[in-house]
């Protein structure tokens, strides 16, 4: 039948042109499915940082989750934070090395033939950088430059660009946009300087799994060792617990306090040991300035509640634990300049008593924190004879923080999904342990 059309096309305009329109609508439609085809999934061992952070500083992380790959061409290694909650990957750069040996630390660009800087009048510096909360400007040698700043005070400034980076043996991503940093600020520089760089992950255009056209991503972390995984794709597991799904939020209009590229969901009640707490729903719920959104975060390690929420937990988690646990009695130690409720618990005791569970309520789905994860012992912090433990839950008012923040201490033990074809987020209690050796993943 194919070359009865062809022959006879020659001879015959009106069957030649609709045959090159059959063609062409083939092949249209042949080069969509090429393009809108998932790429294909990728696992990686997720490694856990514990950063010994004073416990006077406010908002700081004792504990980071880290992704290791290759950049560049040739290929560096790099080690980044896993962070939902932000947008734009970024390495830190330096064009010098140390006594001419490479540092896993720092990326150098000139050593990268695939590097490129991005011009601060190119599409890409002017149209995809809409949603970074400082607008990117023109250095002097009129290349894209951005001043990244976040809730724990640190920060960092460079320029954007694009490079190649390695995802694995089959895996070569080619132009992939991130911050080439040459100015880090950290109130913990010592211990924040052991990483390359950030792993952006939420809904911005810039964003890691954005630019690489995932339609979903996962990850679990251990209550054991907190190693895990990430899973860049659809996992298509057959052996996982269902998934209870939650749904994003969405607010199309800009509102001075919401993060419209944030994983937001709703926050529904909180129950301690099953008991729903009296919380207004009014509350619960973002207001006309956008304050009071629910985000999902990797790069934050705690959970922070606004302060008429927290109050109610912690009065009702105080009630639940009179007689079962002693409460440290000093006014003046907050932990992380948001944990206020703590305890003392004897050095010899290997395990703590039966605690209360907290359930955090979502539409159509919950998050059970319970056993040690609802409380944390503050690292070397020692009373006499006892050390000291604090609920684990911050009260975000005391840091000037306009939301509720779920951090990934409350997530070990759950794998989370965030399918971003469906704008939802999936939930299920796992050993995540056993799920890295299902997936063959090493450390």
């Amino acid at each position: 039948m194919k070359s009865y059309i062809i022959s006879n096309s020659k001879s015959n305009p009106f069957l030649k042109t609709l045959y090159l329109q059959n063609f062409l609508f083939f092949l249209l439609i042949q080069i969509r499915s090429c393009f809108s085809s998932s790429p294909t999934p990728f696992i990686f061992p997720l490694k856990t940082q514990i950063l010994r952070s004073p416990s006077n500083l406010q908002f700081q992380h004792n504990v980071s989750l880290i992704v290791s790959l290759t950049v560049g061409t040739p290929p560096q290694n790099v080690s980044m934070v896993l962070d939902t909650g932000s947008e734009l990957s970024w390495l830190h750069c330096n064009q010098t090395t140390r006594d001419n040996q490479p540092d896993p630390t720092i990326f150098n660009p000139n050593q990268s033939t695939s590097y490129k800087p991005i011009p601060c009048f190119s599409p890409t510096c002017v149209n995809k950088t809409q949603d970074f909360p400082i607008p990117p400007s023109c250095d002097s040698d009129n290349l894209c430059h951005a001043t990244l700043s976040y809730a724990d005070a640190s920060s960092s400034d460079g320029n954007l660009a694009s490079d190649t980076f390695h995802l694995g043996s089959s895996g070569n991503i080619s132009g992939l946009v991130f911050g080439c940093m040459d100015s880090i600020f950290s109130s913990n520089a010592d211990e924040e300087s052991k990483t390359t760089g950030l792993m952006g992950m939420n809904r911005g255009s810039l964003s890691f799994v954005s630019q690489m056209g995932f339609p979903k991503f996962s990850y679990c972390i251990s209550g054991s060792d907190l190693s895990g995984l990430l899973l860049l794709g659809d996992s298509n597991v057959t052996w996982l617990t269902p998934l209870n799904y939650t749904p994003l939020v969405q607010i199309s209009r800009p509102l001075p306090y919401f993060d419209r590229v944030a994983y937001t969901v709703q926050l529904q009640g909180i129950k301690v040991s099953g008991k729903l707490l009296p919380i207004p729903k009014s509350v619960l719920v973002p207001d006309h300035t956008g304050a009071g959104q629910t985000m999902v975060d990797s790069g934050t390690q705690f959970t922070f509640l606004l302060g008429p929420v927290y109050n109610i937990l912690r009065r009702e988690f105080l009630n639940q634990t009179a007689g079962v646990l002693r409460v440290l009695e000093d006014p003046n130690f907050v932990f992380q300049g948001a944990m206020d409720l703590c305890y003392r618990v004897p050095l010899g005791k290997t395990r703590l008593p039966n605690l209360p569970s907290v359930s955090l309520v979502f539409t159509g789905a919950e998050m059970v924190v319970s056993g040690d994860r609802v409380l944390y012992r503050v690292p070397g912090e020692i009373r006499g004879n006892d050390s000291v433990w604090c609920m684990s839950f911050g009260n975000s008012d005391l840091l000037g923080v306009e939301a509720y923040v779920i951090g990934h201490h409350h997530q070990q033990n759950v794998w989370m999904e965030f399918d971003l074809e469906r704008s939802r987020i999936g939930l299920a209690q796992v050993r995540c342990d056993l799920a890295r050796q299902r997936f063959g993943v090493g450390l």
